[in-house]
């Protein structure tokens, strides 16, 4: 691992003040001075920032409650991001596990475990994700089936993988797909002549988003609906 890298995840500092560290000197790695930024260490070595120790942060899993008008982004110049809404000292390690768009709210994953992001958001996994849609118009039962058995987007090649479909009251329905194509729940209805107004993740996979988490909060993911997921 790179030094700078190390000391920007084990100090939660940016990349450009843990090489601007590294160069004044202020880095120990087992006992002697490194000033060279691209230095590969042990991640396991003992690092010393001003004199004082600094490790890596331990796998982090988090759920956030997205509200609408944030955007599933780790920097953006001109919008509020999903990473403005977390106050974690290692924020900045934490990557998105499956966007959502900026109008739409949620269940929202982050972690810095590169390896079970990959296992969720992998098309090979097909982890399920549900939505609650609010329509133009209630669906039709007709609709509903067309969904159910794979319909044809604008674009694409072959037809969507079968969706679970719920009709629900007020021009609501829930939706469950088990791909991750742009804009798909949006599409999806639109190809069966509606038009999505809200969407709203619920789930993915056998994690729920927490009834109590109001929207723009987020907690750690407990032991079993992290280890639940692929």
């Amino acid at each position: 691992m790179r030094l700078d890298q190390f000391v920007s995840q084990a100090a939660a500092i940016t990349r450009v003040d843990a090489q601007q560290a590294i160069r004044c000197g202020w880095v120990d790695v087992e006992g002697k001075t490194i000033t060279k930024t691209s230095t590969h260490i042990d991640p396991t070595a003992a690092v010393t920032l001003d004199d004082a120790l600094i490790t890596l942060p331990g796998d982090i899993y988090l759920m956030l409650h997205k509200p609408a008008g944030v955007v599933s982004a780790t920097e953006d110049p001109e919008h509020q991001t999903v990473l403005d809404l977390i106050d974690h000292p290692h924020r900045k390690t934490l990557r998105i596990v499956g966007r959502l768009d900026k109008d739409t709210t949620g269940l929202l994953l982050l972690t810095n475990d590169g390896d079970w992001l990959h296992r969720i958001t992998a098309p090979k996994s097909h982890v399920p994700k549900t939505y609650l849609a609010t329509l133009a118009w209630a669906l039709t039962e007709e609709g509903a089936e067309q969904l159910r058995a794979g319909v044809q987007l604008h674009g694409e090649k072959g037809l969507t993988k079968p969706a679970e479909v719920e009709i629900l009251p007020d021009q609501q329905a829930r939706i469950t797909i088990s791909e991750g194509k742009y804009h798909q729940v949006k599409r999806m209805f639109a190809a069966v002549g509606n038009r999505v107004g809200s969407l709203h993740r619920e789930r993915i996979g056998t994690v729920m988003l927490d009834a109590e988490l109001p929207p723009g909060e987020w907690r750690e993911l407990a032991p079993v609906e992290r280890e639940t997921l692929p």
